[in-house]
């Protein structure tokens, strides 16, 4: 990381990628609870007329760490900061993100590039 000169972008680029990795993980199941009855036998015929199921892609750990430096970047900013950030990230339209905090979209995105940029020089420090 040292080599490396962050920018705003940069940094954005690399929330959306945590962002895309946390949506891969596997969901949290309660503990405890389990299946006891035996697996469906199906004929060839049945497995046929079946949807497809969408296939799973699980993430790298290469992307799970690059997700865990993203959690403690976080930590740099504040609440609002945050809540911002990620619902960016998660590409939630800038009207929307702009109702919620009670601005027009010019100063959302000020807000936006302002804590971009307060994690970008806190990591060339």
């Amino acid at each position: 990381m040292a080599d490396h000169i962050w920018t705003a972008d940069d940094v954005a680029d690399h929330f959306e990628e945590a962002f895309r990795t946390l949506r891969k993980l596997p969901p949290v199941k309660a503990r405890g609870y389990f299946n006891a009855w035996p697996d469906i036998v199906r004929t060839s015929r049945e497995i046929a007329a079946m949807e497809p199921q969408p296939m799973r892609v699980w993430p790298s750990a290469a992307s799970i760490t690059r997700l865990e430096q993203t959690f403690d970047w976080v930590l740099w900013i504040e609440e609002a900061e945050r809540k911002l950030v990620w619902s960016r990230a998660a590409r939630v339209p800038w009207k929307q993100i702009s109702g919620e905090l009670g601005c027009d979209r010019t100063t959302a995105w000020r807000r936006w590039q302002l804590a971009l940029t307060k994690i970008a020089s806190r990591l060339n420090a």
